[in-house]
């Protein structure tokens, strides 16, 4: 259940996301899918009521389980480039967090599948996701490096932690055309690339310099 704080924060909240979308245009975000998917969704349930206030600043924030919910720009960056303007049949989110960013994929997408690999958190995920009552979104507890074979192929793949190199499974599981958007790097310097399936192989796009947890194996 909603917390009285956060249901106060609603109200007003549909202004401050305004803003927040007003501020990923002067930063150069233009994709008006994923603006509007970022104006849509209440980012401020998915994050502790202590920081609730904070919920559009953009920055990032502590979720709990050593993790952080992304800052808006970075999210929209992401979303901007893995879509490529194309209209989005199925996605893989590697790294479900919070659940904010597989409710903006919801908004762009036909299908989401997101995978956690901290049972904890998933199960915080699902708790904040419940009220939005998205029909189009499958959630599984996993080891997000290997995918979700059973699903693939995917249009697009958002990786949502850092890693020196991208998991073979996912490019694997990206379909002809597709896109996978991750961190490259180790804990120190790392940059958001695109990786786009095409006829004569997998191409690569290098984006801004970004700092994200970092993706491990296994679950826990």
């Amino acid at each position: 259940m909603m917390s009285s704080k956060n249901r106060g924060i609603g109200m007003t909240s549909q202004r401050t996301r305004d803003r927040m979308v007003a501020r990923l245009r002067d930063k150069g975000i233009r994709d008006e899918a994923v603006l509007a998917a970022m104006a849509s969704v209440p980012r401020h349930i998915f994050i502790d009521e202590a920081l609730a206030s904070r919920a559009y600043e953009d920055t990032a924030l502590p979720i709990g389980f050593e993790q952080t919910i992304s800052q808006p720009y970075v999210v929209a960056l992401m979303l901007e480039s893995m879509r490529g303007g194309r209209t989005l049949g199925r996605v893989l989110e590697v790294g479900t967090g919070c659940g904010y960013q597989a409710a903006v994929l919801a908004k762009i997408a036909r299908e989401v599948y997101s995978i956690e690999r901290i049972a904890g958190l998933l199960e915080k995920a699902r708790a904040n996701l419940r009220p939005l009552r998205i029909s189009n979104l499958r959630m599984m507890y996993g080891d997000g490096m290997q995918g979700i074979v059973e699903a693939a192929p995917f249009d697009g793949i958002v990786v949502a932690a850092a890693a020196p190199s991208i998991p073979p499974a996912l490019l694997q599981q990206l379909a002809p055309g597709g896109r996978l958007i991750a961190p490259v790097g180790g804990t120190r310097e790392q940059s958001l690339c695109t990786f786009e399936r095409t006829p004569e192989g997998i191409v690569e796009r290098w984006l801004d310099a970004v700092r994200f947890v970092p993706l491990r194996s296994g679950k826990q």
